[in-house]
C-alpha cells in the first residue's frame, strides 16, 4: 500500500491505538493484512487457499504447510505477549525525538535494562529497507565527527567516530537524508557511500576536498565550494552542517552518550527514519511503517545484536 490512511489503515491516537489492539488475535490479524496485503500466500506452493488455525498459523489448503504470521520476522518465537511489542513500537514512533532503552523499560515495566536494550535494538534493524530509493535532484556531501574525547582536538581528532552524511536540498528546505559510518576520515569511502546512495545524474554539492574531484567521471554533476580559509563555514554544505548538528543533539539529549561505536550504524538508521518522516502529520504512520518493515526483517538473535555470545535469556 503506497499511501495508507489515517484511521483506517492506522491508529491516529493512542486512544484509538488502544481500541485497534486489544488482544494478541487483533495484532495478529494486523499483522497480517502487512505481511500479505493481497492475501494469504503459501510460501512453499505459493497456495493461496487456507484455514486458520487457533495458534495464530495459517495452513496451507493445497500442501497443509503451516505458517505463522511472526515466522522470519523480528517477533519471531517470542513469548511475549504481541499487544507489548505493539506498544513498545507505538511509545518508540509517536514521540518525535523517540526514548532510550531505559524509557522503554520503565514505560513497559520490564524486569531488565537488558530486555529493552534487545527489543530497541530489534526494531532499529527494521527501520532502513534495504531496497530504498536513492536520493536524487540536488545533494549535499560531507562527513563529521560524533562521541569521543579530543580534548584541544578539532574535527577527526581523537577516537570520534566518522559519520558520512549525505541530504537532498529543495530550494531552502532539506529532503531526505542518507547516512553510514566511515573507518576513517577523509578516504574514498565516501565516494562508495556516494556511489550506493546517490542516483547518477544528480548535482552533488561538496567542499573542496581533492577525492570528490572524482565525482563527475562517475555520472554527477559536481558544484564544490572551496572550504580552506573560507571565512563563513557556515555556507559550506549548510544542509550536511544542520542535520549533524540535529544529530549529535539528539545522541546527547535522548541516548545520554549510551552509544558504543560498533552499534553506532543502527542508531543512526534510527536517526534517519524519524528525520525522513518527520513531515508526517500523524505520528500513527511511523508506527505502521515500522510494522511494515518489521515484517520484512530477519529475527536478528541476541548474540547478533550484542556481537558476542548469549548468556542471559531475554524475551
Amino acid at each position: 500500500m503506497v499511501n495508507p490512511v489515517a484511521g483506517q489503515d492506522y491508529p491516529r491516537t493512542f486512544q484509538e491505538f488502544l481500541e485497534w489492539f486489544p488482544d494478541d488475535a487483533a495484532c495478529v490479524e494486523y499483522l497480517a493484512r502487512l505481511r500479505w496485503p493481497d492475501g494469504f500466500v503459501c510460501p512453499v506452493c505459493g497456495g493461496d487457499r487456507y484455514w486458520w488455525t487457533g495458534r495464530f498459523q495459517w495452513m496451507c489448503a493445497a500442501c497443509s504447510r503451516k505458517t505463522s504470521i511472526t515466522a522470519g520476522t523480528i517477533f519471531h518465537r517470542t513469548r511475549t505477549p504481541l499487544t507489548t511489542w505493539f506498544a513498545a513500537v507505538w511509545f518508540l514512533t509517536s514521540q518525535k525525538n523517540g526514548m532510550s532503552a531505559l524509557g522503554l523499560q520503565r514505560v513497559l515495566g520490564f524486569g531488565s535494562y537488558e530486555t529493552a536494550w534487545a527489543w530497541m535494538h530489534k526494531l532499529r534493524r527494521a527501520m532502513v529497507r534495504p531496497d530504498r530509493e536513492r536520493l536524487c535532484g540536488v545533494v549535499e556531501l560531507d562527513e563529521t565527527w560524533v562521541g569521543g574525547v579530543s580534548t584541544g582536538t578539532a574535527g577527526a581528532g581523537g577516537d570520534k567516530a566518522t559519520v558520512m552524511i549525505a541530504v537532498e536540498r529543495n530550494g531552502t528546505r532539506l529532503g531526505r537524508v542518507r547516512m553510514a559510518v566511515a573507518d576513517r576520515p577523509s578516504s574514498l569511502e565516501i565516494i562508495d557511500f556516494a556511489r550506493e546512495v546517490i542516483e547518477p545524474g544528480s548535482t552533488i554539492r561538496t567542499d573542496g576536498a581533492r577525492l570528490f574531484r572524482r565525482l563527475p567521471g562517475l555520472g554527477y554533476t559536481h558544484e564544490p565550494t572551496t572550504g580552506l580559509g573560507n571565512p563563513d563555514q557556515d555556507s559550506i554544505v549548510p544542509g550536511v552542517h544542520q542535520v549533524a548538528s540535529l544529530l549529535k543533539r539528539w545522541l546527547i539529549g535522548t541516548l545520554h552518550y549510551r552509544v558504543e561505536h560498533h552499534q553506532l550504524p543502527y542508531y543512526l538508521d534510527e536517526y534517519t527514519f524519524r528525520f525522513n518522516r518527520r513531515r508526517s502529520a500523524h505520528r500513527g504512520m511511523l508506527f505502521y511503517r515500522l510494522l511494515q518493515q518489521a515484517m520484512d526483517t530477519d529475527p536478528h538473535p541476541l548474540a547478533e545484536l550484542t556481537g558476542k555470545p548469549a548468556n542471559i535469556h531475554f524475551t
